[in-house]
């Protein structure tokens, strides 16, 4: 008898202490909201960050008074955000000087390639430019709706103004360069091509035989952000 009381003394026991637990858990109404957000970095990148293959020009047997051509080489933004461009080009000769040696550009901004006629009265504009003829930034005949044109000669004192080293070698900025001449921003998908032409002054003498002339373009690019730096 004195255990079944004390048998059912301790399951009362465990009954109550049961029973006290349940009176103290409670329940509410909740609820509960997030948000998600993610960043991707945007890209800026010139040719796909690659060197231009096509060479500025070529040539052999180079006279004065000769007109030489390059090849079009090509710009291209190739990454997903705005950029404003700097050209620069630098140039040297390994014998006599820079003064008999005239250099001209003409560029082409398109976001849809042009006709190939385009590309030639270009080239003549290139050729009135050693001629005298004032800089112009359209054609004689009208340019296609998206196209832009530009061109330019640096020659004379303003060449030797820019001379790195007496009469030995130089640099000069195509255009104005950055974002002091809008042609130079080049939107996502937008391309440049740009022409080159050298010129040897008619009195560059026999000092200029044989002499090897070289020269670079570089380009640098920057976001459009003010404050942005090359």
């Amino acid at each position: 008898m004195k255990k079944t009381k004390s048998f059912l003394l301790g399951t009362t026991l465990a009954g109550a202490l049961i029973v006290s637990v349940g009176f103290g858990t409670y329940s509410w109404f909740t609820s509960e909201t997030q948000a998600h957000g993610e960043m991707v970095n945007g890209t800026l990148q010139i040719n796909n960050g690659s060197d231009i293959d096509t060479p500025i020009f070529s040539g052999e047997k180079f006279t004065p008074s000769q007109l030489q051509y390059g090849d079009w080489i090509t710009l291209s933004n190739s990454g997903d955000l705005d950029t404003h461009l700097k050209a620069t080009y630098s140039h040297s000769v390994d014998k006599a000087s820079l003064e008999e040696y005239e250099v001209g550009y003409v560029a082409m901004k398109y976001t849809t390639t042009p006709d190939k006629d385009i590309y030639e009265d270009s080239k003549i504009q290139l050729a009135n430019l050693f001629k005298g003829t004032t800089n112009e930034r359209s054609l004689s005949t009208p340019l296609p709706a998206g196209v832009e044109l530009v061109s330019g000669i640096l020659k004379g004192d303003q060449a030797k103004a820019m001379m790195a080293t007496a009469g030995q070698s130089g640099e000069f900025l195509i255009g104005e360069g950055g974002e002091g001449d809008p042609f130079w921003s080049l939107n996502e998908g937008q391309y440049i091509d740009m022409m080159l032409g050298i010129k040897l002054g008619e009195d560059a003498g026999n000092d200029y035989q044989g002499a090897k002339y070289s020269a670079t373009i570089k380009v640098n690019a920057k976001q459009t952000d003010d404050g942005a730096q090359y």
